[in-house]
Protein backbone atom coordinates (compact mmCIF):
# COMPACT_ATOMS: atom_id res chain seq x y z
CA UNK A 1 0.00 0.00 0.00
CA UNK A 2 2.94 2.34 0.61
CA UNK A 3 3.23 4.83 -2.22
CA UNK A 4 6.55 6.35 -3.26
CA UNK A 5 4.93 9.77 -3.11
CA UNK A 6 3.66 9.24 0.43
CA UNK A 7 5.35 11.44 3.04
CA UNK A 8 7.42 9.99 5.87
CA UNK A 9 4.80 11.09 8.40
CA UNK A 10 2.03 9.41 6.42
CA UNK A 11 4.04 6.20 6.06
CA UNK A 12 4.70 6.20 9.80
CA UNK A 13 0.99 6.67 10.46
CA UNK A 14 0.14 3.87 8.04
CA UNK A 15 2.54 1.54 9.86
CA UNK A 16 0.83 2.35 13.16
CA UNK A 17 -2.60 1.57 11.72
CA UNK A 18 -1.31 -1.65 10.17
CA UNK A 19 0.12 -2.79 13.49
CA UNK A 20 -2.54 -1.70 15.97
CA UNK A 21 -5.79 -1.30 14.01
CA UNK A 22 -5.58 -4.02 11.39
CA UNK A 23 -9.29 -4.13 10.63
CA UNK A 24 -9.32 -0.51 9.53
CA UNK A 25 -5.99 -1.00 7.78
CA UNK A 26 -7.55 -3.67 5.55
CA UNK A 27 -10.43 -1.36 4.64
CA UNK A 28 -7.98 1.29 3.41
CA UNK A 29 -7.37 -0.89 0.36
CA UNK A 30 -10.86 -0.02 -0.89
CA UNK A 31 -10.50 3.76 -0.55
CA UNK A 32 -9.20 5.74 -3.54
CA UNK A 33 -6.27 8.12 -3.38
CA UNK A 34 -6.07 10.87 -2.15
CA UNK A 35 -8.98 10.09 0.19
CA UNK A 36 -6.96 7.12 1.45
CA UNK A 37 -4.41 9.51 2.89
CA UNK A 38 -7.13 11.28 4.87
CA UNK A 39 -8.28 7.94 6.30
CA UNK A 40 -4.74 6.94 7.23
CA UNK A 41 -4.28 10.18 9.16
CA UNK A 42 -7.69 9.87 10.81
CA UNK A 43 -7.21 6.27 11.90
CA UNK A 44 -3.71 6.97 13.21
CA UNK A 45 -5.01 9.95 15.18
CA UNK A 46 -7.86 7.85 16.56
CA UNK A 47 -5.31 5.25 17.66
CA UNK A 48 -3.29 7.88 19.51
CA UNK A 49 -6.20 9.07 21.63
CA UNK A 50 -7.92 5.68 22.00
CA UNK A 51 -4.78 4.16 23.54
CA UNK A 52 -4.21 6.92 26.07
CA UNK A 53 -6.13 5.17 28.86
CA UNK A 54 -4.19 1.95 28.27
CA UNK A 55 -0.79 3.64 28.33
CA UNK A 56 -1.01 5.69 31.53
CA UNK A 57 -0.79 4.56 35.14
CA UNK A 58 -3.14 7.21 36.52
CA UNK A 59 -6.02 9.25 35.05
CA UNK A 60 -4.30 12.62 35.49
CA UNK A 61 -1.52 11.60 33.13
CA UNK A 62 -4.16 10.60 30.59
CA UNK A 63 -5.89 13.97 30.87
CA UNK A 64 -2.55 15.69 30.34
CA UNK A 65 -1.92 13.63 27.22
CA UNK A 66 -5.33 14.40 25.76
CA UNK A 67 -4.78 18.09 26.49
CA UNK A 68 -1.46 17.85 24.66
CA UNK A 69 -3.37 16.65 21.61
CA UNK A 70 -5.91 19.47 21.93
CA UNK A 71 -3.12 22.03 21.92
CA UNK A 72 -1.37 20.24 19.07
CA UNK A 73 -4.51 20.38 16.93
CA UNK A 74 -4.86 24.10 17.67
CA UNK A 75 -1.35 24.68 16.33
CA UNK A 76 -1.74 22.73 13.09
CA UNK A 77 -3.20 25.64 11.06
CA UNK A 78 0.02 27.52 11.86
CA UNK A 79 2.20 24.61 10.72
CA UNK A 80 3.08 23.55 14.28
CA UNK A 81 3.15 19.73 14.48
CA UNK A 82 5.41 19.45 17.54
CA UNK A 83 7.51 16.93 15.64
CA UNK A 84 4.83 14.24 15.89
CA UNK A 85 4.35 12.09 12.79
CA UNK A 86 0.62 11.63 13.29
CA UNK A 87 0.09 15.34 13.85
CA UNK A 88 1.99 16.03 10.64
CA UNK A 89 -0.17 13.48 8.81
CA UNK A 90 -3.35 15.12 10.13
CA UNK A 91 -2.11 18.51 8.92
CA UNK A 92 -1.23 17.03 5.53
CA UNK A 93 -4.68 15.44 5.20
CA UNK A 94 -6.38 18.72 6.16
CA UNK A 95 -8.92 17.02 8.42
CA UNK A 96 -11.53 19.17 10.16
CA UNK A 97 -10.03 20.11 13.53
CA UNK A 98 -13.34 20.57 15.45
CA UNK A 99 -14.39 16.99 14.67
CA UNK A 100 -11.06 15.65 15.91
CA UNK A 101 -11.38 17.77 19.05
CA UNK A 102 -14.79 16.19 19.67
CA UNK A 103 -13.14 12.75 19.50
CA UNK A 104 -10.68 13.84 22.17
CA UNK A 105 -13.52 15.05 24.39
CA UNK A 106 -15.28 11.70 24.00
CA UNK A 107 -12.12 9.83 25.02
CA UNK A 108 -12.06 11.60 28.38
CA UNK A 109 -14.67 8.99 29.33
CA UNK A 110 -12.00 6.28 29.11
CA UNK A 111 -10.20 7.84 32.07
CA UNK A 112 -13.25 7.81 34.32
CA UNK A 113 -13.92 5.14 36.94
CA UNK A 114 -17.66 5.55 36.44
CA UNK A 115 -19.41 2.56 34.89
CA UNK A 116 -21.92 2.75 32.06
CA UNK A 117 -25.24 2.77 33.88
CA UNK A 118 -27.20 1.24 31.04
CA UNK A 119 -27.07 0.22 27.39
CA UNK A 120 -28.25 3.66 26.28
CA UNK A 121 -25.21 5.25 27.92
CA UNK A 122 -22.94 2.69 26.25
CA UNK A 123 -24.55 3.45 22.89
CA UNK A 124 -23.95 7.15 23.42
CA UNK A 125 -20.26 6.53 24.10
CA UNK A 126 -19.98 4.32 21.02
CA UNK A 127 -21.67 6.96 18.89
CA UNK A 128 -19.26 9.67 20.05
CA UNK A 129 -16.19 7.51 19.42
CA UNK A 130 -16.49 4.72 16.85
CA UNK A 131 -19.44 6.16 14.91
CA UNK A 132 -17.83 9.60 14.93
CA UNK A 133 -14.68 8.14 13.33
CA UNK A 134 -16.83 6.52 10.63
CA UNK A 135 -18.61 9.83 10.10
CA UNK A 136 -15.36 11.73 9.57
CA UNK A 137 -14.14 8.99 7.22
CA UNK A 138 -17.40 9.13 5.26
CA UNK A 139 -17.07 12.91 4.84
CA UNK A 140 -13.52 12.47 3.58
CA UNK A 141 -14.74 9.92 1.03
CA UNK A 142 -17.95 11.45 -0.24
CA UNK A 143 -18.39 14.95 1.12
CA UNK A 144 -20.76 16.52 3.59
CA UNK A 145 -24.02 15.97 1.75
CA UNK A 146 -23.56 12.23 1.20
CA UNK A 147 -22.38 11.72 4.77
CA UNK A 148 -25.37 13.62 6.17
CA UNK A 149 -27.71 11.45 4.08
CA UNK A 150 -26.05 8.32 5.47
CA UNK A 151 -26.27 9.38 9.13
CA UNK A 152 -28.39 6.39 10.21
CA UNK A 153 -26.14 3.83 8.52
CA UNK A 154 -23.03 5.47 9.98
CA UNK A 155 -24.45 5.65 13.50
CA UNK A 156 -25.62 2.05 13.63
CA UNK A 157 -22.49 0.66 11.97
CA UNK A 158 -20.25 2.61 14.32
CA UNK A 159 -22.09 1.49 17.43
CA UNK A 160 -22.08 -2.14 16.28
CA UNK A 161 -18.33 -2.04 15.70
CA UNK A 162 -17.67 -0.34 19.04
CA UNK A 163 -19.76 -2.82 21.03
CA UNK A 164 -18.03 -5.72 19.30
CA UNK A 165 -14.67 -4.17 20.09
CA UNK A 166 -15.56 -3.64 23.75
CA UNK A 167 -16.57 -7.29 24.05
CA UNK A 168 -13.31 -8.40 22.48
CA UNK A 169 -11.35 -6.11 24.79
CA UNK A 170 -13.20 -7.21 27.93
CA UNK A 171 -10.26 -9.23 29.37
CA UNK A 172 -7.77 -6.42 28.67
CA UNK A 173 -10.00 -3.81 30.28
CA UNK A 174 -10.66 -6.08 33.26
CA UNK A 175 -6.91 -6.53 33.82
CA UNK A 176 -6.65 -2.72 33.93
CA UNK A 177 -9.48 -2.44 36.46
CA UNK A 178 -11.90 -1.05 33.86
CA UNK A 179 -15.44 -2.37 33.53
CA UNK A 180 -17.12 -1.51 30.24
CA UNK A 181 -20.21 -3.71 30.42
CA UNK A 182 -23.44 -1.84 31.33
CA UNK A 183 -24.36 -1.94 35.01
CA UNK A 184 -28.03 -2.68 34.35
CA UNK A 185 -27.14 -5.74 32.28
CA UNK A 186 -24.69 -6.96 34.93
CA UNK A 187 -27.39 -6.57 37.57
CA UNK A 188 -30.03 -8.31 35.49
CA UNK A 189 -27.67 -11.24 34.88
CA UNK A 190 -26.66 -11.32 38.57
CA UNK A 191 -22.97 -10.69 37.87
CA UNK A 192 -20.68 -9.39 40.60
CA UNK A 193 -18.40 -6.80 38.92
CA UNK A 194 -15.50 -7.98 41.09
CA UNK A 195 -15.59 -11.43 39.46
CA UNK A 196 -15.23 -9.81 36.03
CA UNK A 197 -12.29 -7.69 37.16
CA UNK A 198 -10.73 -10.82 38.65
CA UNK A 199 -10.96 -12.56 35.27
CA UNK A 200 -13.53 -15.14 36.37
CA UNK A 201 -15.88 -16.53 33.75
CA UNK A 202 -19.38 -17.29 35.00
CA UNK A 203 -22.70 -18.21 33.46
CA UNK A 204 -23.91 -14.74 34.39
CA UNK A 205 -21.08 -13.13 32.44
CA UNK A 206 -21.87 -15.42 29.52
CA UNK A 207 -25.41 -14.01 29.58
CA UNK A 208 -24.03 -10.46 29.66
CA UNK A 209 -21.85 -11.14 26.63
CA UNK A 210 -24.84 -12.64 24.81
CA UNK A 211 -26.99 -9.63 25.69
CA UNK A 212 -24.46 -7.04 24.48
CA UNK A 213 -23.69 -9.14 21.39
CA UNK A 214 -27.40 -9.29 20.52
CA UNK A 215 -27.57 -5.53 20.91
CA UNK A 216 -24.58 -5.12 18.59
CA UNK A 217 -26.27 -7.38 16.04
CA UNK A 218 -29.42 -5.25 16.16
CA UNK A 219 -27.38 -2.17 15.31
CA UNK A 220 -25.59 -4.08 12.56
CA UNK A 221 -28.92 -5.13 11.07
CA UNK A 222 -30.19 -1.54 11.20
CA UNK A 223 -27.03 -0.31 9.47
CA UNK A 224 -27.50 -2.81 6.68
CA UNK A 225 -31.08 -1.69 6.13
CA UNK A 226 -30.20 2.01 6.07
CA UNK A 227 -29.34 3.84 2.86
CA UNK A 228 -25.88 5.13 2.04
CA UNK A 229 -24.00 6.02 -1.11
CA UNK A 230 -21.60 3.21 -2.15
CA UNK A 231 -18.83 5.79 -2.27
CA UNK A 232 -18.91 5.80 1.54
CA UNK A 233 -18.57 2.02 1.89
CA UNK A 234 -14.86 1.97 2.91
CA UNK A 235 -15.75 4.11 5.95
CA UNK A 236 -18.43 1.63 7.07
CA UNK A 237 -16.54 -1.55 6.16
CA UNK A 238 -15.10 -2.30 9.62
CA UNK A 239 -18.63 -3.20 10.73
CA UNK A 240 -18.67 -5.95 8.09
CA UNK A 241 -16.26 -7.89 10.29
CA UNK A 242 -18.50 -7.88 13.36
CA UNK A 243 -20.42 -11.04 12.49
CA UNK A 244 -17.50 -13.43 12.86
CA UNK A 245 -16.27 -11.85 16.07
CA UNK A 246 -19.74 -11.95 17.63
CA UNK A 247 -20.25 -15.57 16.59
CA UNK A 248 -16.99 -16.54 18.27
CA UNK A 249 -17.82 -14.73 21.52
CA UNK A 250 -21.31 -16.21 21.80
CA UNK A 251 -20.28 -19.76 20.94
CA UNK A 252 -20.92 -22.41 23.63
CA UNK A 253 -18.03 -22.69 26.05
CA UNK A 254 -16.37 -19.43 25.01
CA UNK A 255 -14.26 -17.89 27.78
CA UNK A 256 -13.01 -14.33 27.06
CA UNK A 257 -10.23 -14.74 29.62
CA UNK A 258 -8.92 -17.88 27.93
CA UNK A 259 -9.99 -17.86 24.29
CA UNK A 260 -8.78 -15.43 21.63
CA UNK A 261 -11.08 -13.72 19.15
CA UNK A 262 -8.57 -13.26 16.37
CA UNK A 263 -9.66 -13.94 12.78
CA UNK A 264 -6.90 -14.65 10.22
CA UNK A 265 -6.19 -11.69 7.97
CA UNK A 266 -6.96 -13.60 4.79
CA UNK A 267 -10.45 -14.45 6.07
CA UNK A 268 -11.10 -10.82 6.92
CA UNK A 269 -9.79 -9.81 3.49
CA UNK A 270 -12.15 -12.27 1.78
CA UNK A 271 -15.05 -10.92 3.81
CA UNK A 272 -14.25 -7.35 2.86
CA UNK A 273 -13.79 -8.27 -0.80
CA UNK A 274 -17.23 -9.85 -0.83
CA UNK A 275 -18.82 -6.86 0.83
CA UNK A 276 -17.08 -4.51 -1.57
CA UNK A 277 -18.30 -6.52 -4.56
CA UNK A 278 -21.90 -6.33 -3.28
CA UNK A 279 -21.52 -2.72 -2.15
CA UNK A 280 -22.96 -3.66 1.24
CA UNK A 281 -21.75 -3.56 4.84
Amino acid sequence: MADEAMSVSMKTSLDEVRRYDHDRFLTLLFAPMPQRLSLIALYAFNLEIARVAENVTEPMMGHIRLQWWRETLEGLPNGETRGHAVAAAVAEADLKIPRLQALIDARERDLSEDVFEDVAMLDSYAEKTSAAVMDIAARALGGEEKADAAADAIRHAGIAYALTGLLRALPVHASQGRLTMPADVLLRCNVDPHTVLAGEMTEGLRAVIQDVADHARSHLSAARMAHFDPQLLPALMPASLCDRYLDMMTAPGFDPFRDRTDVPAFRRQLRLLGRNFRKKI
